[in-house]
């Protein structure tokens, strides 16, 4: 089951999922480039570097956090239904 659900995070949901779509996500990301913008005119090249090594490690680490969280949610959800199926009652 794990394989499965790997793939489609891998294939299906990490695509499809990081489509923006909403108008909250469009403003947040609106407000991410001015942000990277302000930043990038107040710092040195070194600074520069830094930071952007700083933030792809983020970017790495919330990642591996949703695909986690996927995982584990997938996990939850077969064990809460297997045990939801009603049980059958001899007459």
């Amino acid at each position: 089951m794990k394989e499965t659900l790997e793939k489609l995070w891998n294939e299906y949901l990490l695509d499809n999922c990081a489509m923006m779509d909403t108008e909250e996500e469009r403003v947040q990301t609106k407000k991410v480039i001015a942000l990277h913008k302000e930043a990038e005119e107040l710092l040195t090249q070194e600074q520069k570097a830094a930071v952007e090594r700083y933030a792809e490690a983020l970017c790495d680490l919330d990642s591996l956090l949703a695909r986690k969280a996927f995982l584990k949610g997938c996990e939850f959800s077969v064990s809460f239904f297997s045990q939801a199926q009603p049980k059958s009652t001899p007459f």
